[in-house]
């Protein structure tokens, strides 16, 4: 029961979080709204007991690309006429609610056990992880299987970074 409440708090803060990130109209606020769905998936994969995948995704997308967005639109002045999205009182409650929630999730996801059905048997991460290693369960599927659609990313990612570019240019 308690594992459901976690999931369905972090599929509705990934949801609503990924709601506000598409509809600001601040470049910089939408950005930082997409870190937050980032650490809600992060939470999906912990519960799914993909640490691994769940502290790449913190690392890496969080992280690393996010930084770099952020670089991105604070270089090219995006947005700086506009006023922020929270605003005083009402911004101020929305923060206090959020890390509330994200205090109560964490206080949950470390005193609760999974539930039977979402357990692997006896044994089995040890077996992987002695076999491939943590890291070589996750690569060997990653650049055998998925390379393409890994490959793809990336330069989906980078396509959407120079779009950005030449689109503010055009407004300079």
């Amino acid at each position: 029961m308690i594992l459901t409440v976690v999931f369905w708090s972090f599929a509705g803060l990934s949801i609503m979080s990924a709601l506000l990130c598409v509809t600001r109209r601040n470049p910089v606020s939408s950005a930082l709204w997409l870190v937050v769905t980032l650490f809600g998936l992060a939470g999906l994969f912990v519960l799914l007991d993909a640490h691994f995948i769940a502290v790449m995704q913190v690392i890496v997308y969080a992280g690393a690309i996010m930084v770099l967005f952020l670089f991105v639109i604070m270089l090219l002045h995006v947005g700086r006429d506009q006023p922020p999205d929270m605003l005083g009182r009402v911004g101020s409650i929305v923060m206090i609610g959020v890390a509330s929630l994200m205090v109560l999730e964490l206080w949950v996801l470390t005193t609760s056990e999974p539930a039977a059905e979402l357990q692997l048997p006896a044994g089995t991460l040890a077996r992987e992880a002695a076999q491939l290693g943590a890291v070589g369960a996750v690569a060997g599927p990653l650049f055998r299987d998925f390379l393409v659609p890994f490959e793809l990313t990336s330069i989906l990612l980078l396509a959407a970074i120079v779009g950005a570019i030449v689109l503010a240019k055009r407004r300079i």
